[in-house]
């Protein structure tokens, strides 16, 4: 039995991990789909190449508020969808090739297929090839990551439904479109396909979209998401068929009783597993919590000692930085046992590339009182802000929480035009301990750019120094 130092599962920050400092130790690398991860090929960076093209779509929606008229006079779907992938593809293959091909990688040896434990520290490959591989190794990292939920919804199986892996490579845009769910992603490819004239209905069982954020910011963005698109809440999705000329029929369940919907696609976006399900876990002894992910110390590293985790298969914040963050870990720890560094999770920040956009780090409200913790609020809108006013943004708004006493941000969270930029002073004042006020005070922000935002809602904030 081939047996190696290191063993990566998945090329998604996983990929990131071996460089020239592994050059002595003999290396495999296991891929089950394409290579370079979720992130790469079906979710971080083409959907915001799709959301940049979709921001350009919707522009003559609202151009004439301003006194220009502005028309769109198509969107050329193939071209856009190739445009995207023409670049993203050949760079999946280019990572492919360097680690079969490179001299680079010349101690490393690549499995294309799905790799099982079969005991301790031993995995089996099933090669796409249709080939079998079984080898051990003395320290493995899983980095498996996550695919799409499928609800068990009668009739979806046979009907055929899209999820966000492929969604983005439909041969032509369908006039109607069902979302399946109300969270980030079905809040993205909403704006996406809505700005390219699909008409959109998002189906969500809950009372508000995006409910995981703050409560003020779902209920805001609910409520305008209600004017740009069909939103059905409180629905819950019982059947799906097709219909003899082609298109598909949704039967909904919802307070009042039962409701139908018809449309030509579907996109299922209710979340996404972790694919630990698929490495048969319990063969090496690895323990994984109820929600299917893999248990990890400070150290990313699992119940077993020498195999350790990162990225969607481990952690609940399924983001790409988290994972890269992660990965840098793992890579230090692999490197240096006897100096091993912690994960850092305090303040993980999170996106939602909508229309509008949110982003937020940090505590809620809600799970601030949950915890007991002392804290005061501040809410500074776009509309109070010398650009918001010139943009004569009427929704926006950032809300800040901290601690009264101390001045520590202790959340934030933003709705409204470049939230994921404005918000990263705030990121860093929160990792680096950075008061409230002093941020506030002791630095210049440009006027009258969108970061004055946080420095209003900064200076609105009640403190209460300790004596």
């Amino acid at each position: 039995m081939t047996h190696y130092d290191v063993v990566i599962i998945g090329t998604g920050s996983g990929n990131t991990i071996v460089n020239k400092r592994f050059a002595d130790l003999k290396v495999a690398i296991v891929e089950r789909g394409t290579f370079g991860g979720t992130c790469l090929n079906v979710g971080c960076i083409p959907t915001k190449m799709f959301v940049h093209t979709a921001d350009l779509a919707a522009t003559p929606s609202v151009s004439s508020r301003y006194g220009v008229d502005e028309q769109l006079l198509g969107v050329r779907w193939p071209e856009v969808r190739d445009r995207i992938f023409d670049r993203i593809d050949p760079i999946a293959e280019g990572g492919s090739e360097y680690r079969h091909h490179s001299p680079d990688s010349a101690n490393i040896t690549v499995y294309d297929g799905t790799g099982r434990f079969t005991g301790v520290k031993e995995l089996t490959v099933d090669n796409k090839d249709g080939s079998t591989s079984v080898f051990s190794a003395d320290r493995f990292v899983l980095a498996a990551g996550s695919r799409p939920v499928i609800p068990p919804i009668p009739g979806l199986e046979e009907t055929g439904y899209h999820t966000s892996n492929t969604i983005m490579r439909l041969e032509q845009l369908p006039r109607r479109m069902a979302i399946i769910g109300g969270g980030f992603v079905a809040a993205e490819f909403a704006h996406v396909f809505a700005s390219f004239g699909v008409e959109v209905t998002m189906v969500a069982r809950s009372s508000r979209l995006l409910r995981q954020e703050d409560a003020d910011i779902s209920e805001r963005y609910t409520q305008i998401a209600q004017h740009k698109y069909d939103v059905r809440l409180n629905h819950e999705t019982i059947s799906v068929a097709r219909n003899p000329n082609g298109s598909i029929q949704l039967k909904m369940l919802h307070p009042e009783g039962l409701a139908e919907l018809t449309v030509d696609e579907i996109l299922v976006a209710v979340g996404r597993v972790p694919n630990s399900d698929l490495m048969n876990l319990a063969a090496t002894g690895v323990e994984v919590d109820p929600e299917g992910r893999v248990v990890v110390d400070e150290y990313q590293e699992t119940t077993v000692e020498g195999i350790y985790a990162l990225g969607d298969v481990t952690t609940p914040h399924q983001l790409k930085h988290v994972a890269n963050h992660e990965a840098r870990v793992v890579k230090h720890n692999l490197l240096n046992p006897d100096d091993r560094i912690k994960a850092d999770h305090r303040f993980v920040p999170h996106a939602v590339f909508s229309s509008p956009q949110i982003a937020a780090v940090g505590l809620t409200e809600a799970e601030a009182r949950e915890r007991g913790i002392e804290y005061v609020v501040s809410v500074e809108r776009y509309a109070d802000i010398a650009y918001g006013w010139a943009m004569e943004d009427t929704t926006g708004f950032a809300k800040l929480l901290a601690d009264p006493k101390t001045g520590q941000l202790i959340g934030a969270h933003i709705i409204g035009p470049q939230a994921p930029t404005v918000i990263q002073p705030v990121i860093q004042a929160m990792s680096f301990g950075l008061d409230a006020y002093a941020m506030a005070r002791q630095q210049y922000w440009i006027h009258p750019a969108m970061p004055e935002l946080i420095e209003n809602a900064l200076l609105k904030l009640e403190l209460h120094p300790e004596s």
